[in-house]
């Protein structure tokens, strides 16, 4: 057997020889009718029949062979979704506040790709004026759903966009667009409902944002912004109400300070700054707002005791003027000593 038609997978090849079986049983009685009546005209178009579905056989066993260099599916997928190497992964998961590296386009052969050319209408893709596009797809696994699909710019060869099925559940998944040489911003469907659940942009091949929907349910409630390589800030909006309830500052990948809304009723009322005790970021300083007078009414401080932090100072504004009235010492976390500065708090 040739040893392109062994390398071929097992529905592929059946289907060539039953092609090439028709083909004998076809084309022997046809032999025989020519011989008998000297249709010459005839026996040439049918060789040339013969040709075209002879050049067709060796196109699929080309297109094979490419695939098939490929080992299995699951390499091309490696390829297909531009996985980081191992290294970059690896980076990612020591420090989550390391910006993402953008995904790398792997260079496949275009051999592999079934090649429309289209035109794009002016405004589709942010184009002012009409283009033509090079719509590559590609179905790995030929079950009719694309793995993958390329937009290139004829007249630049420049990659436009591409849509990805990373799963390779038949839907497509992931949609990116590019400036340039390099990705601009990528979105994902990664619950596999039908709707985009992450945005993601890029510059200089790191993430430079990332925006979530972490409970699918069509609002955006996660935000994360870096720059120069690092998670700078990270921004929440826990019960979907349309306004951040949780922002934290970051610097040099740790926490700097952040304010939140604990009572949920739209307003920040806790303020906490930070600070770096062997490598770890713990609260230093804590204020409050807890009557929603939108004023600070209490401020606690702490110092660092085998790694945790322990309140030392308790300042409280009890009457609302703006003026602490009640400050608490603590040694070891415990009460030490209760100072009190309005006298209608000193009682008989």
């Amino acid at each position: 057997m040739d040893r392109r038609l062994a390398s071929l997978r097992p529905n592929a090849l059946i289907a060539l020889l039953t092609i090439s079986a028709v083909l004998l049983i076809w084309a022997a009685p046809v032999e025989a009718e020519s011989d008998a009546e000297g249709d010459i005209e005839g026996e040439m178009a049918r060789q040339e029949e013969l040709q075209r579905v002879q050049g067709e056989i060796d196109a699929e066993l080309k297109r094979q062979e490419i695939l098939q260099r490929s080992r299995d599916l699951s390499e091309i997928g490696r390829a297909l979704n531009g996985s980081p190497p191992d290294d970059e992964k690896l980076e990612q998961r020591a420090d989550p506040r390391i910006a993402p590296r953008a995904p790398v386009d792997r260079d496949l052969p275009v051999a592999i790709f079934d090649s429309e050319e289209i035109e794009v209408p002016a405004g589709t893709l942010g184009n002012s004026e009409p283009m033509v596009l090079i719509m590559r797809t590609l179905d790995a696994d030929r079950d009719g759903h694309p793995e993958q699909v390329r937009y290139v710019d004829k007249s630049t060869g420049a990659m436009i966009r591409k849509a990805a099925d990373r799963d390779y559940d038949g839907a497509l998944d992931t949609w990116q667009t590019y400036a340039g040489d390099s990705l601009d911003e990528r979105t994902l469907d990664t619950n596999n409902d039908g709707h985009i659940d992450t945005w993601e942009k890029y510059s200089a091949g790191r993430m430079t944002e990332r925006v979530i929907d972490r409970n699918g349910n069509g609002h955006k409630d996660a935000f994360y912004t870096f720059s120069t390589g690092s998670l700078v800030e990270e921004r929440h909006d826990r019960d979907d109400d349309g306004q951040f309830d949780l922002i934290v500052i970051y610097q040099d990948r740790l926490k700097s300070r952040g304010r939140e809304d604990r009572s949920g009723d739209g307003q920040f009322d806790t303020w906490t700054t930070y600070a770096v005790v062997g490598g770890k970021e713990l609260p230093a300083i804590i204020k409050r707002d807890s009557n929603g007078s939108g004023k600070v009414d209490i401020i606690e401080t702490f110092e660092t005791s085998s790694g945790k932090p322990v309140i030392a100072k308790r300042e409280e504004d009890t009457n609302g003027d703006g003026t602490i009235d009640v400050t608490s010492i603590y040694r070891r976390g415990k009460l030490y000593r209760r100072e009190l500065t309005d006298p209608a708090l000193v009682t008989e």
